[in-house]
């Protein structure tokens, strides 16, 4: 990298990593501030010590994966782990640097929602439900995506109008993606 561009990307006001199938190659100054790590506790370092859970870290894999092979690029707002065990709200982007391969080399960068998004006391089920729901998903397509049945879903959404003081599904969604009332 040229000195400029190296400069830039170390003191970007956004988080930004380089990662080699999925494993952080390059990170810098804000998103160690992110994630309350240290530049060498990260590279080098897989994604997955980020994510709630190593089958979130699967399935948002399998997810993304499939996007960039089509365009090369991937756009999301998920739940990610501080190294507190803090939660918070991240919307992430990636763009391939190898389209062919697409986890072989990427630049991802991570923004914190964590100001206008706040993570309650959600199981990882609400957590699936409740992005899915962000997304527009119905019932019974959120039911078909995680495998189980739209009463299920149902339940889950209860307990997040709950969780959050939503009185329906347009309160929830503008809690959820911190949207003004």
């Amino acid at each position: 990298m040229e000195d400029t561009q190296n400069i830039g990307f170390i003191y970007a006001p956004i988080g930004l990593i380089i990662t080699r199938y999925r494993v952080i190659q390059h990170c810098n100054i804000q998103f160690c501030k992110m994630f309350g790590l240290r530049n060498e506790q990260l590279e080098g370092q897989s994604l997955s010590k980020l994510y709630p859970s190593t089958e979130e870290f699967h399935r948002i894999g399998d997810a993304g994966l499939k996007r960039m092979k089509t365009s090369g690029q991937y756009v999301n707002e998920r739940i990610m782990r501080r190294e507190s065990g803090d939660l918070f709200w991240c919307r992430v982007r990636g763009h391939a640097l190898t389209p062919e391969d697409p986890f072989a080399q990427a630049i991802w960068s991570f923004a914190d929602l964590s100001d206008n998004r706040p993570v309650l006391d959600i199981s990882k089920r609400e957590r699936q439900v409740a992005i899915l729901v962000t997304k527009g998903q119905t019932s019974k397509e959120i039911a078909r995506i995680l495998s189980i049945s739209p009463r299920t879903v149902e339940a889950h959404r209860a307990h997040l109008l709950e969780k959050f003081d939503a009185r329906n599904s347009s309160e929830l969604i503008a809690r959820l993606t911190g949207m003004p009332l």
